[in-house]
C-alpha cells in the first residue's frame, strides 16, 4: 500500500478476457463528427469514459463488461483520435476537448454520470468537471500526470513533429503494433484487439495510427491542481501499481484541494491500468462506486 492508498487483492489479470460488444454512434460536437462506443443497458445511470493522448475508445472494451451490470457504459473517441474527425487547422487544447465534452453531455442527455478518464482523458474530465458542474455525479481520473512540465510538453511537441511510421499492409502494421509509453503487462490477445482497431488506411494506402500528430505536436502546458479546488462532488484518483505519475506529493496536493478525493492502487498495472488488469481495475472503481 502506498501513501494511504486503498489497495485491491491480487486478481488475475489475464481472467476472464473478452471485449465487450458495442455498437458505434456518432454526434457533433466543437464542429466535428465524434465517434463513441455504446456498450449497452440503457436504462441504467450513465457513465462516460475518455482515453488518453494517441489512444481510443477501444481502450476501455476489457473493463466495460465488468460495469454494464449497474450503468450505461458509453466510451468516447475525442476529436483527432480513433473514428472521430480531426481539426483542421489544429486545435486540442483542453479547454477545446472539454468543451466537446459538455456539448456531447447535453446531446446525449447524461446526467449525474460517472466520468472516467485515463491518462491525457483524466485530463480532460478534470478540466470538464470543474468548468461545467452540474451534470458529472462521481469523478474518476486514472494515472494521470495533473501537472505538464515545459519538457514534458517539449518532448510531446517533439514526437508530434516527427512523421509517423507508414505501413504497406494492415497486418503489417498489427505486427509492429507497440503501446506507447513502452511498459505494459497486457495480455497478448487484448494487445492484439487493439492493435486490429488502431490502424486506417491513408489515401496514399498505406496504414498509419489513427490519431493526428497534431495532437502532440500542439500540447500546452497546463496546471490541473488548481481545478481540483472546484470539484465538490466524490471523486476517486486510480493510481497504477508500477506508474510513478501520481506521487505522495501530488496525491498530499489533491487532498488538501479536494478533501473528498480518494485513491485506489490497482495491482499488477503500468500506465495503461485497463489493459494490464482489467479485472483489478473494474474491482477498483467499483468498490468506490458502490459505498456511495
Amino acid at each position: 500500500m502506498t501513501f494511504g492508498a486503498t489497495t485491491h487483492p491480487s486478481i488475475d489479470p489475464s481472467r476472464d478476457l473478452e471485449p465487450a460488444t458495442f455498437s458505434s454512434h456518432y454526434v457533433e460536437a466543437g464542429g466535428l463528427r465524434l465517434h463513441y462506443q455504446d456498450y449497452g443497458s440503457a436504462n441504467r445511470p450513465p457513465m462516460l469514459c475518455l482515453h488518453g493522448g494517441a489512444a481510443h475508445a477501444h481502450w476501455f472494451d476489457y473493463i466495460a463488461p465488468g460495469f454494464t451490470g449497474d450503468h450505461h457504459v458509453l466510451a468516447l473517441d475525442q476529436r483527432g483520435h480513433g473514428d472521430s474527425e480531426w481539426a483542421n487547422p489544429p486545435s486540442y487544447a483542453y479547454e477545446r476537448y472539454a468543451a466537446d465534452l459538455a456539448e456531447v453531455a447535453e446531446k446525449l442527455d447524461l446526467r449525474d454520470f460517472v466520468l472516467i478518464g485515463h491518462s491525457m482523458g483524466g485530463t480532460v474530465s478534470l478540466e470538464y468537471a470543474s468548468t461545467y458542474p452540474g451534470r458529472v455525479g462521481k469523478l474518476i481520473v486514472v494515472d494521470s500526470t495533473l501537472q505538464m512540465t515545459p519538457e514534458r510538453v517539449a518532448a510531446l511537441r517533439d514526437v508530434g513533429s516527427r512523421q509517423g511510421s507508414n505501413y504497406a499492409t494492415r497486418e503489417e502494421f498489427i505486427a509492429r503494433y507497440r503501446l506507447r509509453p513502452a511498459g505494459t503487462s497486457a495480455a497478448h490477445e487484448l494487445l492484439l484487439h487493439l492493435a486490429q482497431n488502431s490502424a486506417r488506411q491513408f489515401p496514399d494506402g498505406t496504414w498509419r495510427h489513427k490519431f493526428d500528430r497534431n495532437v502532440y505536436a500542439t500540447r500546452e502546458t497546463t496546471d490541473g491542481l488548481p481545478r481540483w479546488n472546484h470539484i465538490r462532488i466524490p471523486a476517486l484518483l486510480v493510481k497504477a501499481q508500477r506508474s510513478q505519475r501520481i506521487s505522495p506529493q501530488v496525491f498530499a496536493e489533491v487532498k488538501a484541494r479536494c478533501p473528498q478525493v480518494e485513491l485506489v492502487e490497482v495491482p499488477h498495472s503500468d500506465h495503461h491500468v485497463t489493459l494490464d488488469n482489467p479485472s483489478g481495475f473494474v474491482s477498483a472503481v467499483k468498490s468506490f462506486l458502490t459505498k456511495r
